[in-house]
């Protein structure tokens, strides 16, 4: 077992002004305050002003996305990625267990039914062998729809989560999605700046969505995003999230029952100036990550590092310890000492509102359930 006051004096070393230390506290180094003066003097407050449509373009910029759609948080982003592009009531969703509540969410609230797989080691995110013995065991296709066999329903899309900014294995997914023609929608969520074979995540799906919560890589305090690359799910995303209201100067005719999900200005306003100096921000995080590795390689700790073939944006750190056991008695240690510290999510089949879904076994993720912890990964003034 590793000193823990050694590890809690050189996390608090990394960041000697905060105190307590956070798992990840966004930081404010550009124009935020100078945007948000701009965004209040105009009185664009809400998601019509200009800084929306610059974060939009912005994150185009950086992801290579063809289309970007900014939405109140990740949560609404999922569900009008998933209703945008077709999902219909009952129909099933394939997820992975290991992930936050909010993908699980995200679909229910698109009105589609959860399925869970199980994810790799070399990812942490959904595995292209769970998925496929999902497919194969619990469906069957009739009039050229997968169908699961336990619940009948009808299985329309499959959405991969790239943990901690880690790509998964997409490629190998897609060829799945492709070869039972299924959805491949992205979540993305936590992996601004994360890429896989020189491309950035989220753009080798139909869709995908990104999170810039308050404890994101960039942050707008709340808020989300789309992506794709077709024109005709961007436009449908545009109009469903933004009260389904048909353009007009001054008349208000709506002409479907739509949302109200578009991203604030002043919420824009702040994270356009973070993408401003987004380099900064990734590089920083990948020099973090480096610093951890060899830090915990000297304890015999083993940190999670970024997959073969990958570029990873880092958002949270890993350690991996020896049992269920020692990962509590060390998140006990660490928080107790004004460390923030976490374990992973409860896996979802764990979950009350998701327990009665269909799923496959789960070694791996229960695996990485008693290990891993998150340490402190906010980028470093």
């Amino acid at each position: 077992m590793a000193d823990y006051s050694k590890i809690i004096d050189y996390i608090k070393s990394l960041y000697p002004t905060m105190d307590p230390v956070l798992l990840h506290g966004p930081v404010f180094l550009g124009n935020e305050k100078k945007y948000l003066e701009e965004c209040i003097d105009t009185r664009y407050v809400s998601y019509v002003g200009r800084f929306v449509t610059a974060m939009e373009e912005k994150i185009k910029e950086i992801t290579g996305s063809k289309y970007a759609i900014a939405m109140v948080n990740g949560t609404a982003a999922l569900q009008m990625a998933l209703t945008g592009c077709g999902v219909k009531r009952g129909e099933e969703v394939i997820t992975q267990d290991l992930t936050f509540a909010a993908t699980a969410a995200g679909i229910v609230h698109a009105g589609a039914v959860p399925a869970f797989v199980d994810v790799d080691k070399e990812t942490m995110g959904m595995s292209p062998d769970s998925l496929r013995d999902f497919l194969v065991t619990k469906t069957i296709t009739k009039d050229g729809k997968v169908v699961d066999k336990e619940t009948g329903n009808i299985i329309r899309a499959v959405v991969p989560v790239h943990i901690f900014g880690h790509p998964v294995r997409i490629n190998e997914i897609k060829a799945i999605c492709d070869e039972y023609n299924l959805m491949l929608i992205e979540d993305a969520a936590e992996a601004l700046g994360s890429y896989r074979d020189g491309k950035h995540v989220g753009t080798f799906g139909l869709a995908s969505i990104l999170s810039f919560n308050g404890n994101k890589t960039v942050t707008t305090g709340g808020g989300g995003m789309v992506l794709t690359d077709n024109e005709a799910i961007a436009a449908r995303i545009r109009f469903i999230s933004t009260t389904a209201k048909k353009p007009h100067p001054w008349e208000f005719v709506h002409e479907e029952v739509g949302y109200n999900l578009r991203m604030p200005s002043v919420n824009a306003a702040i994270g356009f100036a973070q993408l401003e100096y987004f380099d900064h921000i990734r590089q920083n995080k990948r020099e973090l990550a480096e610093m951890y590795h060899q830090f915990f390689a000297k304890l015999g700790i083993p940190t999670f590092r970024e997959p073969a073939g990958c570029s990873s944006n880092y958002w949270l750190n890993v350690i991996m310890l020896n049992s269920r056991q020692e990962r509590e008695d060390f998140l006990k240690f660490a928080n107790d000492n004004k460390v923030q510290c976490r374990p992973v999510w409860t896996l979802m089949h764990k979950l009350t509102p998701y327990k009665d879904y269909t799923r496959t076994p789960m070694p791996v993720a229960e695996w990485f359930e008693d290990r891993v912890v998150n340490i402190p990964s906010s980028v470093r003034e």
